[in-house]
């Protein structure tokens, strides 16, 4: 299945969609989660956050 299929799912209100979107970016979020080399649990939850919207305002 091609990636907008899943998004216009997910922006359907899917939950399976929306957790394959968010695994299939599961490994740049947890990168960009660190902090001088330490896992932040809060910022990626921030980053879940700004991924959720994302997928909200797809057009």
């Amino acid at each position: 299945m091609e990636f907008e299929e899943i998004l216009i799912r997910a922006k359907q209100g899917e939950q399976m969609a929306v957790q394959q979107i968010i695994e299939t970016y599961r490994p740049m979020l947890i990168h960009n989660s660190l902090i001088n080399g330490r896992y932040d649990e809060d910022l990626y939850q921030e980053l879940i956050g700004e991924v959720l919207k994302c997928i909200f305002y797809f057009n």
